[in-house]
């Protein structure tokens, strides 16, 4: 059985440390919390609306959609398997049953991922030029230059230390990060962060999940790393991963890693 993600209590929701550390630069800083999702959007300015108040109505309306469709398949937020794509559901709902598919794991693993991911899109549709949208580390990023997007690892040494460097070739990219040790999600493994990034946000947050729980209990470090990179290697639609446990660090695909200063 492979882990996926449930809804969780708005509490678990509140303590971001790692959101005092963003270099904003030009970008607006804005938060929108509703109920589980919490996101913070990092954004250029655009005349003609106000991206708070959108993006709050989006929010509205992709939970809404998610929602309703829990109520008539209730399996699909109490599954930790992955499920058959329904091609009459909302378009939210089917990306996050393709990305089940792919990685192995419940639809629900998809949850934070997709809609970071279908709020900022919606923002780009109309008129927002750059933004990021992170939704419990996970992820949505399209930028005309080059960023870097650091790796929270929770008390391994290499937490902060190390980043990764997104070119505007990449974007709009998803760079998703699950953990063992940190955070809300359901894991059975043990690694301190394990980040994958990939074209579709909830495939990138179906997928971290996944290689989270191949660094099991039972593994050293080092074998519960290349566990996961090995099974990342099998699965179709990922740009990069990067496994950390403790002091070892291990990465497969087109990821760029950057020191970062203290």
């Amino acid at each position: 059985m492979k882990a996926g993600r449930r809804l969780k209590k708005p509490e678990s929701y509140r303590m971001r440390t790692y959101r005092q550390f963003p270099d904003q630069g030009e970008l607006v800083a804005i938060q929108v919390q509703i109920q589980e999702t919490d996101l913070q959007i990092l954004a250029t300015k655009i005349a003609t609306f106000d991206v708070k108040e959108r993006a709050t109505e989006l929010v509205l309306q992709y939970r809404l959609q998610l929602e309703n469709y829990i109520v008539k398949h209730p399996q699909f937020l109490a599954t930790l398997d992955p499920l058959p794509i329904d091609f009459m559901a909302p378009p939210l709902v089917r990306e996050m049953l393709a990305a089940g598919l792919k990685a192995g794991v419940g639809p629900m693993a998809a949850v934070a991922g997709v809609l970071s991911e279908f709020v900022g899109k919606a923002l780009v549709a109309e008129g927002v030029q750059e933004i990021i949208v992170e939704n419990g580390g996970d992820i949505y990023v399209q930028r005309l230059k080059e960023c870097s997007v650091a790796i929270f690892a929770g008390q391994s040494p290499l937490s902060y230390k190390v980043g990764l460097r997104l070119l505007p070739s990449l974007m709009p990219i998803g760079v998703c990060t699950s953990s063992g040790t940190v955070g809300h999600s359901l894991s059975f493994g043990k690694a301190d962060s394990v980040t994958v990034v990939a074209r579709s946000t909830a495939l990138a947050d179906a997928v971290a999940t996944r290689l989270g729980n191949e660094v099991g209990a039972t593994l050293s470090a080092k074998a519960g790393v290349e566990r996961a990179l090995a099974k990342a290697k099998e699965i179709e639609g990922i740009e990069g991963a990067v496994v950390i446990c403790g002091e070892v660090l291990g990465a497969m695909g087109a990821v760029e890693l950057v020191q970062l200063a203290s």
